[in-house]
C-alpha cells in the first residue's frame, strides 16, 4: 500500500539531522511510547528517509510519528494472529516492481544515494512494508465486495477519461475490468483500514516526546 507523501526539503533535513547527530555521537532518542512500546526518532527519520525515496518527498515529523503509530496497530495485531512475514521471493518481487517504477536504473540509483539507503536496508524496509500490507489485504479483502455498477462506473468516470486526456482510445470495458476490480479492491481496503486505525487509535496509551528538543 502506497500511502507515504510529503515535503522533499523537510526530507532532506531530517538526512542532515540523522548526520549531524551520527556525527556528534548523541545517543537516539524516545519520539513516542505507545502502550509499553517506544518508537525512536531514528525510526522516524528512516521512514521519513523511505518517503524521500518513494516519492522524492517526505511528510512532517508529526505526520510520520503518526504513521508509525499507525504502522505499530497494524504490527501488533499481525504479530498476535502470528501473520507470516513476506518471503524472499516477495521481497526480490517488490524491489524488482519498484526499480521499474523509476525512469531508468540511473534514476534509482540516484534516489537511493539521495535518501541515503543502502541494499540491505531498502530490502528491510520493503520487507517491513509488505508485512504490514499483506495483514492489511488478508484481514479486510475476504469482506470486500465489488458490484458491475461500480466496475462500470469507474470504467465511465476515470478509464475512459484518462485515455481521452492522452489522446488514446480507452480500453474495452472487459478488457479493464479486471484492472478496475483490483483498484476499487484496494480502495476499499485501504478506506477499511483507515477506519480501523482511527476507531483503534483513541484505546492506545500514547505520550508523544517528539516536541522535546535533542539535547
Amino acid at each position: 500500500m502506497k500511502r507515504v507523501i510529503s515535503l522533499l526539503w523537510l526530507g532532506v533535513t531530517l538526512v542532515g539531522v540523522a548526520d549531524a547527530l551520527r556525527a556528534q555521537g548523541v545517543v537516539d532518542r524516545i519520539a513516542a511510547r505507545v502502550e509499553g512500546d517506544v518508537i525512536l526518532l531514528s525510526e522516524v527519520q528512516e521512514l521519513a528517509r523511505y518517503q524521500l525515496f518513494m516519492d522524492g518527498k517526505s511528510e512532517s515529523d508529526d505526520q510520520i510519528l503518526n504513521r508509525l503509530i499507525d504502522q505499530w496497530i497494524v504490527r501488533n495485531e499481525a504479530n498476535l494472529a502470528r501473520f507470516q512475514p513476506p518471503s524472499d521471493e516477495q521481497v526480490d518481487r517488490s524491489l524488482a516492481n519498484l526499480k521499474r517504477s523509476f525512469s531508468s536504473p540511473e534514476e534509482f540509483e540516484a534516489r537511493k544515494k539521495q535518501s541515503a539507503f543502502s541494499d540491505e536496508e531498502l530490502r528491510r524496509m520493503l520487507r517491513s512494508q509488505l508485512f504490514l500490507s499483506n495483514y492489511l489485504d488478508a484481514r479486510f479483502r475476504p469482506a470486500i465486495q465489488v458490484s458491475d455498477q461500480a466496475i462500470e462506473d469507474f470504467y465511465k468516470q476515470r478509464v475512459v477519461p484518462r485515455a481521452e486526456s492522452r489522446g488514446q482510445t480507452a480500453p474495452t470495458m472487459d478488457a479493464a475490468r479486471e484492472y478496475i476490480q483490483e483498484a476499487l479492491v484496494q480502495r476499499a481496503i485501504n478506506e477499511q483500514a483507515d477506519k480501523w486505525l482511527k476507531e483503534s487509535r483513541p484505546r492506545l496509551r500514547v505520550e508523544n516526546l517528539l516536541a522535546e528538543k535533542v539535547q
